[in-house]
Parts: C-alpha cells; sequence; structure tokens
C-alpha cells in the first residue's frame, strides 16, 4: 500500500483492504447543510466522520479566504479524535465525486500519510449503510507543518511564472454569475479546469484518457509549475489529485482561492462576458 497509494481507488480496491484501512466520511455543503447530519442519517460501516469546518478549514476571514488551512496542530487533533494516527491509510469519501473529500485526502497525502479518495464516493458503496459511530482508540498522530512547496500565496496565482488552474464551473469562471464572492470572474490568464468536468453523470471519474484530454484542451500538459485554486481551495485540490493519479506531477495549491483574489480590490480581474 503506501506510496505506493495512488489519489483514487474503487470499491474493489476498498474490498480487498477492509481491516486495513479508516473510511472517513468528508460530506460538507456549500449551502449550510450539515455533513454530521448526513453521516448520521447513513454512512459506511465503520466509518469515522470528520467536519470540514472544524478540522480542516482556519476561520474565514476575507484577507484569507473562507477556508483557510488550519494550524497543523488543529489538524493533527481532528485526526486524533477521529481515530486517526501517523500510520493508518485513510480511504475518504463524499456524496459528490470526490470534489470535497480531495481536500483530506490533499491534506493528509501532502504531509507525508497514506491517503486517498473512494471513487464514486458513498454511491458505489454495495451494501447496506449504518447509522451507528464507531469506537476508536485516539489515534498517535503527529502535527506537521504544511509543506510550503505545494502552496502558493496570491502573488504567485497571478504570476506569468505560473498558470493557474480554476476549478470552479464555467459560469463563475466566466463571470456570468457568483452568488458567492464579491466580484465576478477570475485570475487574469488562468485556465478553467471545472473538478466536476473530471466526473461522470454517476460521480465517477472518467477515463484517464478522456480527463487528460480535457486538461490538455485548457493547456495543462504538466502539474509543474501549475497553481490550483477554487473558491476556497476545497475543490482545486481535486484537480491536483486527479493530476497525480494521470501521472502529470505535483501541482500546488492557492488556498484562498478567489474567496481571498475576489476581496483584493487592487488585482485586476478577468472575465469571459
Amino acid at each position: 500500500m503506501g506510496d505506493e497509494l495512488k489519489p483514487f481507488v474503487d470499491w474493489n480496491w476498498c474490498a480487498r483492504n477492509l481491516g486495513t484501512v479508516v473510511f472517513v466520511d468528508a460530506r460538507w455543503y456549500l449551502d449550510g447543510s450539515s455533513g454530521k447530519d448526513a453521516y448520521d442519517a447513513g454512512h459506511l460501516p465503520d466509518a469515522v466522520f470528520v467536519d470540514m469546518d472544524r478540522w480542516l478549514s482556519g476561520p474565514a476571514t476575507p484577507e484569507a479566504g473562507r477556508n483557510p488551512l488550519p494550524e497543523p496542530e488543529v489538524f493533527a487533533q481532528g485526526m486524533r479524535e477521529a481515530g486517526i494516527g501517523d500510520s493508518d491509510a485513510v480511504v475518504a469519501y463524499d456524496d459528490a465525486g470526490g470534489v470535497i473529500a480531495a481536500r483530506l485526502v490533499w491534506m493528509l497525502r501532502s504531509t507525508g500519510h497514506t491517503a486517498a479518495i473512494l471513487d464514486g464516493g458513498i454511491g458505489n458503496y454495495p451494501g447496506d449503510l449504518s447509522t451507528e459511530t464507531p469506537l476508536r482508540r485516539t489515534g498517535s498522530f503527529t502535527a506537521k507543518a504544511w509543506p510550503a512547496d505545494l502552496l502558493a500565496d496570491i502573488s504567485e496565482a497571478s504570476s506569468d511564472t505560473f498558470l493557474a488552474v480554476d476549478a470552479r464551473n464555467r459560469d463563475r469562471f466566466e463571470g456570468r454569475q457568483d452568488p458567492i464572492d464579491p466580484r465576478p470572474g477570475h485570475i487574469p490568464g488562468a485556465a478553467n479546469v471545472p473538478c466536476r468536468e473530471n466526473l461522470d453523470s454517476t460521480g465517477n471519474l472518467l477515463p484517464e484518457p478522456q480527463i487528460r484530454t480535457n486538461f490538455e484542451r485548457a493547456g495543462v500538459l504538466s502539474a509543474e509549475g501549475t497553481i490550483a485554486y477554487c473558491g476556497s481551495g476545497v475543490t482545486a485540490c481535486h484537480n491536483l489529485l486527479v493530476m497525480e493519479q494521470l501521472g502529470m506531477g505535483s501541482g500546488r495549491l492557492f488556498v484562498g482561492g478567489w474567496s481571498q483574489y475576489g476581496h483584493a480590490l487592487d488585482r485586476p480581474v478577468e472575465t469571459k462576458i
């Protein structure tokens, strides 16, 4: 398993490795609906719930964005309380094709842990869901600094040195509407690879050649030299993990995303309308 584990695994892989991985329910909703309520209503047997707002994000501010990375010790505490230790392999899932679970998986993988997204999410589990919360011992999880070489700041994201890759839906990228952030549009010069276009209608990854074509059509030939962003550093992780899955290398995450850039009124905005 270990280093060979790719960012996405299917249920067949999970079934072969039952008892050796920790399943994490990472459901979270931009409209404020409760992921914990969804978990309580039915989740994979023995899966634990990890709350995005409590453990996977720091305090929101206009300067940092809606979902900045938490302090490493906060993240570590969340993992410990979920019963996850340094040596555990994690498979995270959601009900959105992995675009939410990607945040946790990226955070784990970027700090040297073994983690993957369940391709297709909860809908690909073939058995009955559970409403029981598993009892797990507190894990031994070490806090580690976020890796500087995998992160980018607002200046780097808007620099000609890098290619910014926007994971938001096309209507928001083009500036036709933005119900969340103060200015519609995108970082000038950015490419648009909507993360949800990595998926088919059932939430499973498209065939890898088709996904690669989607990236290449947007001008993304390699992850090297790219900076991924979205609204607030959540779904951009999906693009980063997909590129890694395709063997394109490792890009960097601008975690502040459009929720930070849109508030920086001194920076230019581009639209396609």
